[in-house]
């Protein structure tokens, strides 16, 4: 890894996410500028609001860079694994409880969705334990097996999901589908979202040099010594752990983990010692200007920030795809 262009890209992209988050803290509906907002409207709203995206942001996109290195597939991402499925269908069903016992919303969607992630992910460890544990002769038998048996959880979610929205009574309808489309109007739950990204992150770059090794080819990892079965239950349990932090705050937002990790490989190769922190930063970045833009281009109306990253998302993909063809 060239030590100067890395150093170069990192404080390229560190720089535009202390510019996104600080866009994002100044602007909003009522305009921009310390003139057009108060000190409590920045402080209690704003702030707490664009660090909410940006913590968001960064753990999809860490997320994706680790489930393609995991699957070694450049198209998967976070949600391959029916982890957003389980997470979104938990925080639907908590939010269906609180409503039939009179409960308090306040909590239920986060606390859900955390059970409903780690119940998927329990789901792919009992249904996987021998494949993740050994070796394979034939290439990427690993990891079409984690892809097909994360596309059923994620189907088996999916009903799940379209059967409580049938269900639902008519006044809780709508917030729970703006929900599934990204909402980041909570920003209570930032701190453990923080927590859950540090932890994730430093177990990623700590293995960094193992993951580059592991993206070769798991026989070549085994010969020099990496715990193959090892680094692959922590790189699913790290990128768990982000996803299921991430729809927790925000709920169900796409294409930050697809595009991002995909884009940067393009600038910054494969090494995953600048990939990571890289993808982490401009993740970040990148859903918290998606999330200015869900507040301000349609104001006073708050669009989902989901809406705002597929629409962007779905012609930055396919740009990359032709251009990559080419």
């Amino acid at each position: 890894m060239d030590r100067r262009r890395a150093l170069l890209i990192g404080t390229l992209l560190a720089g535009a996410a202390v510019l996104a988050v600080t866009a994002a803290t100044l602007c909003g509906s009522a305009g921009c500028g310390w003139p057009a907002a108060s000190d409590a409207l920045l402080t209690a709203l704003r702030l707490p609001r664009a660090l909410a995206a940006f913590v968001v942001g960064a753990l999809l996109a860490l997320a994706g860079a680790l489930m393609q290195v995991l699957l070694r597939n450049p198209l998967a991402d976070p949600y391959v694994l029916g982890l957003s499925g389980g997470a979104a269908a938990g925080a639907l069903a908590a939010l269906l409880a609180a409503a039939h016992f009179g409960l308090g919303r306040d909590g239920a969607a986060a606390v859900g969705a955390v059970a409903g992630a780690l119940l998927a992910l329990a789901l792919l460890l009992a249904l996987l334990r021998r494949a993740l544990r050994q070796l394979s002769a034939t290439p990427f038998a690993v990891s079409h097996r984690l892809i097909l048996t994360g596309v059923m959880i994620a189907a088996g979610f999916g009903a799940l999901i379209t059967l409580m929205l049938t269900l639902a009574p008519d006044a809780q309808l709508r917030g729970m589908v703006f929900w599934l489309m990204g909402d980041l109007e909570d920003s209570r739950h930032l701190l453990p979202a923080t927590l859950a990204l540090a932890l994730a992150g430093a177990w990623a770059l700590a293995n960094a040099g193992c993951l580059n090794l592991l993206a070769r080819g798991e026989s070549f990892a085994q010969l020099l010594g990496v715990p193959v079965a090892r680094l692959r239950i922590g790189t699913l349990c790290a990128a768990s752990l982000a996803t299921a932090a991430a729809v927790a705050v925000a709920g169900t937002v796409g294409f930050i983990g697809l595009v991002v990790p995909h884009a940067l490989r393009l600038v910054c190769g494969n090494d995953q010692r600048l990939l990571l922190p890289a993808s982490l930063l401009a993740g970040g970045a990148l859903l918290t200007l998606a999330d200015l833009a869900a507040r301000t281009v349609a104001a006073p109306i708050q669009l989902p920030v989901g809406v705002i990253t597929a629409l962007v998302g779905v012609p930055v993909f396919l740009w990359l795809l032709a251009r990559g063809r080419a």
